[in-house]
């Protein structure tokens, strides 16, 4: 389409440009294209990453040269296609809010003039796109949610904030998938591994799939 580039960056990786705007429509057609390069099983390609509006593609230039990787990106990028509809991939994901597990929950309901009830059901009410993983590992960008919560990051950061906490910083959500330092503030927690180095597959999730939190109490 008209608004794709692609780009060189580096001797062995591809830029594709899909526009500037942070959008589900143009998140799709990433995760189309994905989808169809898994499936191509391409040899000499090394691995492909999907950002907010890009996808880079990292290949062996000595098993596929640099002029046959781009035109098959030439030809996919031209294509008119979405993501596998019908099959909406959503993780429910178990969160423990406020108390100990949400430190600020009071904080982000005073800041959006709401009760922290109210806050917990805005923030559980939506399926969370995740556009891409980054950060850390398994470190989801999450669109979609509720204005009404968007809250600004902590002044000063944690030096540490435990794996498997919840936040909001500005006017994204998300889980933090090990132990870090982060300035997010946080609502509860999850004991579900996002990332774990030991699994078979290390990070639970993909883009283009679906986060939605599900609360539940610290008994459950």
């Amino acid at each position: 389409m008209a608004d794709t580039r692609i780009l060189t960056a580096g001797d062995s990786a591809l830029l594709v440009e899909f526009g500037k705007e942070i959008n589900p429509e143009i998140n799709q057609r990433i995760s189309a294209v994905v989808q169809i390069l898994k499936e191509q099983h391409i040899e000499g390609l090394v691995d492909i990453i999907p950002a907010f509006c890009s996808l880079l593609i990292n290949y062996d230039p000595r098993v596929i040269p640099y002029e046959e990787i781009k035109e098959r990106m030439e030809r996919l990028t031209k294509v008119d296609m979405k993501a596998d509809n019908g099959k909406k991939k959503v993780f429910e994901i178990p969160v423990c809010y406020g108390g100990e597990y949400g430190p600020d929950l009071a904080h982000i309901a005073a800041h959006a003039g709401l009760s922290e009830e109210e806050v917990i059901q805005i923030h559980s009410c939506t399926d969370y796109l995740i556009y891409m993983l980054g950060f850390l590992p398994g470190f989801t960008y999450l669109g979609g949610l509720d204005e009404r919560i968007h809250t600004p990051r902590l002044a000063s950061p944690r030096i540490k904030i435990n794996a498997g906490s919840v936040g909001i910083g500005g006017s994204q959500t998300g889980i933090y998938p090990v132990d870090s330092p982060g300035g997010w503030q946080l609502m509860g927690m999850t004991p579900v591994k996002t990332y774990d180095p030991d699994r078979e597959t290390p990070i639970l999730v993909e883009a283009g799939n679906y986060i939605r939190f599900v609360p539940v109490s610290e008994a459950e």
